[in-house]
């Protein structure tokens, strides 16, 4: 009889605990980065930022539309059905998609938005050597060597700021003009020169 009891004692607690099991769904991904299946391959990578003439292929899950090849104007916007104008200069393809989809969520339910970059046209210059993100950057209008050098997130502990080289393409020749970070600072304005299409900042 004890046995019998301890039985349908153990019984009666899995019950309860199976009464009692809360089954937890996964969370849904976020609905505006799902991607289509037919698209065209990026040509710029995830941190790219996007500037005037690049080309984009915006699509929006379901809904030929919305679906579309857009030009980047000189003043850096683009034209989207419903929403107009948005601003796509400076922003990556990801930050572009997602500020679509906070503007659709007015006329559509969970919109699935996806911006990929088919074409590089805007104007760059490049930022090489001892700096946190060297590469290649947009030219944003009347940029100067300071902010493509924030843009690069600044110097490594390896570089020399005091022997940065701006060079700069003139037809088959090139000028190089030699910049001492320090005295930039200290002296607002002098060796913070604006650029221009191609220049190649080089901080050793």
């Amino acid at each position: 009889m004890l046995v019998i009891w301890m039985l349908l004692v153990a019984c009666g607690g899995d019950e309860a605990i199976a009464d009692n099991t809360v089954l937890v769904a996964p969370p849904k991904p976020s609905p505006n980065l799902r991607q289509p299946k037919d698209h065209p391959p990026s040509v710029a990578s995830s941190n790219y930022k996007i500037g005037p003439e690049d080309v984009l292929h915006i699509s929006v899950w379901e809904n030929k539309d919305l679906t579309l090849d857009v030009v980047v104007r000189p003043d850096g916007m683009i034209s989207v059905p419903l929403v107009q104008d948005v601003q796509a200069e400076g922003l990556t393809a990801a930050e572009l998609a997602d500020v679509i989809y906070q503007k659709l969520l007015v006329y559509l339910k969970e919109p699935q938005v996806s911006v990929i970059v088919t074409q590089v046209n805007a104007p760059k210059i490049f930022v090489l050597g001892n700096v946190v993100k060297p590469g290649p950057y947009p030219l944003r209008s009347d940029m100067s060597v300071l902010q493509a050098l924030s843009l690069a997130g600044g110097f490594t502990q390896f570089a020399a700021p005091r022997s940065i080289k701006l060079v700069r393409g003139l037809g088959l020749k090139q000028e190089v003009r030699r910049i001492n970070y320090y005295r930039l600072i200290d002296n607002v304005g002098e060796g913070n020169y604006l650029l221009q299409p191609g220049d190649t900042i080089v901080v050793p």
